[in-house]
């Protein structure tokens, strides 16, 4: 089985990286540069995929950036909210239609590779905020990828009705090294402990009972 995996070096892709490899996959790598605020992810992933073994591109699409404005992530005048992913304000966040695009560059790679399956690290715990994580989208998604080219591709979201813990506990079981995942948007040299990555990240460490290994500016 050969699979492409989107990749940011966050800790889900980093699971998700661990959970293909551990059932046997060939796994490919795929990194986007959207022009992202938290870019320092995009070293975190290459790091990784080179100590795995795993094969790794990344797709330079940080023209991008000035089209999908109005987020937290590309407008560099709009600050990154602190709190929990439940409050409104995380709404901010969004990066209008990334999954889309980064699923459809990602497909265009598995199809000219010939892998059998795209896989992404959507999670339950991402549906209140982000549109293109609910599995009505990833279903949708998958009736558009199997009609998209004579190769047949299959969308794989493994943890798509997963918690963050969940997440973190299958991770602790793979031996994922968590401290080489990065989670946080402010993108600064550590985790700010303060953002809406950042306050999900602790409690799911929190709530799997597993110790997190993260160095985090506010403590």
């Amino acid at each position: 089985m050969r699979s492409v995996a989107i990749f940011s070096g966050g800790l889900d892709s980093t699971v998700l990286l661990h959970e293909l490899l551990a059932g046997g996959d060939e796994v490919l790598a795929l990194s986007i540069d959207y022009g992202q605020r938290h870019r320092v992810e995009l070293t975190r992933a290459q790091e990784t995929a080179a100590r795995l073994g795993v094969e790794w591109r990344l797709a330079e699409l940080g023209a991008l950036r000035s089209l999908l404005s109005g987020s937290s992530l590309t407008s560099d005048e709009i600050a990154v909210p602190h709190g929990h992913y439940a409050e409104p304000s995380m709404k901010v966040t969004v990066v209008p239609n990334r999954n889309m695009i980064l699923l459809a560059v990602a497909a265009g790679w598995a199809i000219s590779r010939a892998a059998d399956r795209l896989a992404y690290g959507a999670h339950a715990g991402d549906h209140s905020i982000y549109p293109d994580c609910r599995p009505e989208f990833a279903a949708a998604m998958a009736g558009a990828l199997a009609l998209a080219d004579w190769h047949k591709l299959k969308l794989h979201c493994p943890f798509i009705a997963w918690t963050k813990s969940q997440i973190v506990r299958r991770g602790h079981e793979l031996g994922v090294d968590f401290a080489a995942t990065w989670s946080c948007y402010e993108g600064g040299p550590r985790h700010c402990g303060q953002c809406g990555t950042c306050t999900e990240r602790r409690e799911a460490f929190r709530h799997a009972g597993v110790t997190d290994p993260t160095d985090y500016a506010a403590d």
